[in-house]
Order: structure tokens, then C-alpha cells, then sequence
């Protein structure tokens, strides 16, 4: 794009010396390699294009984050880049709706998956065959991912309000009702054995529905207390058979056959008992509640050079793809009595171990919950920092092992 100070010089250059035209041209070189520079420091992404959006000029920054290279490129579409843009309308539109149409945000996964934030200025004081603008890009891929910070914080101190009022508000009437029926219970050991035994059948569906009440309790205050795990060396197969155990009348009664593959020793992992036996149980649970006709469930144990894994996939309804985002939200829950922590439970407690979890769906097939665990062998160990000897630390001594350096 030519400008004023140019033309003027061309017209001038039959009037100038080679001494006058040398300086001039100095002059010129010395601006150009001051404004590239500046341009290059820029943050920024900066691209000038032309009357018919192709690029004339873009700093390093935009390169970087539109992936291409001027010396390359220039030239080319700008649509080849912002496809969403219709950029032949855009420089065809009056000055004062340029923001209103192009004033936005966009998702863009070349050369890497970012959100850019740019808007349009027009080129002004131009002759019309020297038209163009200049696009101004952002990189705000690390705002949104605040942004997702914030709203994730929110809905946990959302869920810490409603918890704390759950337990205040049925935690007490709770216990004093499981007190009453057990009580119940052993008054009606001397009654009649016909009176007895419908009694006891009410009397047990009555303890059956003050135990789940009582789990779903236990949820919502491990999902907002989270307790530092209690680590040891663990063998995950007896707690399987122990989850398996628990829930053994339920799969049952749903006619789920269960097929666990705990014969051969995995390497061992470093776990809270308690909580890796509560993840075990919340995922068997999801898993035969999908199948109320009926079903398979197979749990398999593995490893890799980091994990041990567990594996247990299920023959149920599935999880629709636009559900699968979701299933760690809390209070968010495929199933129409679910509380919607529970799988917030099992990630919790996967992190809080170093571990991840994976999860598999396909509707009208099937569910797979992958839980990955760091193997016990290869944990990182840290090493207490050597204390230095009674000599002066200008002597150099050497330190015990095991001992803290002295001040």
C-alpha cells in the first residue's frame, strides 16, 4: 500500500541528488525496521489486509497464532485463516457498523486449539484502490479457562450451601429414626411369629430406606468435605470383592451377572481403603442401576507403565454423547432418582490419589468407567535434604544423610 509521504517522494526523485536521495532513503529503512520491530514486541496479533482481504502484512504474533508465515503467505485470503468471517461483506460495510459485525470471539484449532478474541479497523484517509483493514487478534484461551475456574468454584460453594443445609436438616431426625427402629426391631422379638413376620418385612424395607437416605447424606458431605486421603499399600482385589459383596442383593435382584477377573495380583497402588471402596461403589451402583432388565457387568484389572487400572463395563442404556460432558456436574444425573454426585465423588477421590478416570459410552450398548491408578513401584519418592555437619558452611562439610541443613 502506498501513502502520501511516498508519492510525494517519487514525484520528487528527478529533482534529488544521489546524496539527498541516499539520506531519504535511509531515512525510510531506519522507520521501517522501528515500526516492524515494535510491531514484532507487540503481543498482539496484527494483520493489514488489502481491498480484497488478503494479507499484506502480519507481525510474528499473528503468525503465531494463525499459523502461517508472511514470507510464505502474503497474498493470501484471510478467510483462509478466520472462515467464519464473510471479510468481502465486512470491508463493504459503512464505518460505523465495522464493530457490530465483527467485534467477537472465535474457536480456532490450527495450529493449536485457542479461543481469539479480534475486532476490525477500516483503513481511513486512502484512495479507494488502497482500502483495506487491520485485524486486531487476541489470545484468550487462558481467560476462558479462568472463566471455567470461577463458574466451577461457584457451583462447589453452591453445592457446600446446599450440603450443609441437607445435613443440618436431616442429619439429627435421621439418627434419631434409625434408633427408633432398631429399637422396634427388638421389641417385636417377643411378639407372635405370625405378627412377627410381617412386622419384620415392614421393619427391614423401613431400615433398607433409612440406609439410603443415610448414603446420599454421606455423598453430598463427601463431595464439599473432601478428607486428605490416608495413604497405605493396598491389593485393589478385596476391596472389589468387598464393593461386590455390599451390593450383592441389588445386582440380584436386578438379574446382573457380574464378572470380575481378580485371580492374578496386580502391582500394588498407594490408596485411602475407605475412599477407593466408596468410588468402587458408586460406579457397580451406576452400572447395575442402568440395567433394570437385566444385564452384564465385567470389572477387569490391568496396568500400564503408570497405572494400575480398573475396567467396568456395563451392558446398560449408555450415556448419550451430548450427556457425556456432564456426568461429573454436580446434582447433574442420567437417571430420574439419581443425587448427582456420585460420579463428582469418584473424580474427586481420583484426583486426590493422583489418578484420572476415562469414561466410554455408547447409547443402547453400553457404559465403560476406566479408573487409572498410580502403581505403588512407580511413585516419586522425595528425598529428605541433607543438615550440614558441625563444621562452618565455608568449610564445605559434608552432611549426614537424612539430616536438614542447619541455618
Amino acid at each position: 500500500m502506498k501513502t502520501p509521504f511516498i508519492d510525494k517522494l517519487i514525484e520528487r526523485l528527478d529533482r534529488l541528488d544521489p546524496g539527498s536521495l541516499q539520506t531519504h532513503f535511509l531515512h525510510l529503512a531506519r522507520e521501517k525496521g522501528l515500526l516492524e520491530t515494535i510491531f514484532h514486541a507487540v503481543q498482539e496479533g496484527i494483520v493489514v489486509l488489502d481491498a480484497r482481504a488478503r494479507i499484506a502484512y502480519a507481525n510474528r504474533a499473528a503468525e503465531k497464532l494463525l499459523g502461517f508465515e508472511l514470507a510464505a503467505d502474503a497474498g493470501a485470503p484471510m478467510r483462509r485463516y478466520l472462515r467464519a468471517i464473510q471479510w468481502d461483506r465486512v470491508l463493504n460495510l459503512e464505518e460505523g457498523e465495522w464493530a457490530r459485525l465483527v467485534s467477537r470471539e472465535i474457536e480456532v484449532n490450527y495450529p493449536q486449539h485457542r479461543f481469539l478474541a479480534f475486532y476490525v479497523v477500516p483503513l481511513q484517509d486512502t484512495a479507494p484502490e488502497d482500502a483495506g483493514a487491520v485485524v486486531i487478534l487476541r489470545d484468550v484461551t487462558g481467560d476462558r479457562k479462568a472463566e471455567a475456574r470461577s463458574l466451577a468454584s461457584e457451583r462447589l460453594r453452591a453445592v457446600m450451601l446446599l450440603a450443609a443445609g441437607v445435613a443440618h436438616e436431616i442429619g439429627n431426625p435421621l439418627n434419631s429414626l434409625h434408633i427408633h427402629l432398631q429399637l422396634l426391631q427388638r421389641a417385636l422379638a417377643g411378639e407372635a411369629a405370625g405378627d412377627r413376620a410381617e412386622l419384620a418385612e415392614i421393619l427391614d424395607v423401613a431400615l433398607r430406606e433409612v440406609g439410603r437416605l443415610d448414603r446420599i447424606l454421606t455423598q453430598f458431605l463427601t463431595a464439599v468435605r473432601p478428607v486428605p486421603p490416608q495413604l497405605e499399600s493396598l491389593d485393589l482385589r478385596p476391596l472389589l470383592r468387598e464393593t461386590l459383596d455390599v451390593l450383592r442383593h441389588e445386582i440380584e435382584d436386578r438379574a446382573v451377572l457380574v464378572t470380575a477377573a481378580l485371580d492374578e495380583k496386580p502391582p500394588g497402588v498407594k490408596g485411602d481403603r475407605t475412599q477407593l471402596r466408596q468410588a468402587f461403589f458408586n460406579i457397580v451402583k451406576n452400572a447395575v442401576e442402568s440395567m433394570p432388565d437385566g444385564g452384564r457387568l465385567t470389572i477387569r484389572l490391568g496396568q500400564t507403565d503408570r497405572f494400575v487400572t480398573v475396567a467396568f463395563a456395563d451392558s446398560g442404556e449408555g450415556i448419550p454423547p451430548e450427556r457425556l460432558p456432564r456426568v461429573f456436574d454436580a446434582y447433574y444425573s442420567t437417571k430420574d432418582r439419581g443425587s448427582g454426585l456420585g460420579m463428582m465423588v469418584v473424580q474427586r477421590i481420583l484426583r486426590d490419589h493422583g489418578g484420572e478416570i476415562e469414561i466410554e459410552s455408547e447409547p443402547g450398548r453400553g457404559t465403560t468407567v476406566t479408573l487409572l491408578l498410580p502403581r505403588e513401584d512407580r511413585r516419586v519418592r522425595l528425598l529428605k535434604a541433607p543438615r550440614a555437619a558441625a563444621r562452618g558452611p565455608s568449610e564445605g562439610a559434608a552432611a549426614a544423610p537424612g539430616e536438614a541443613p542447619q541455618a
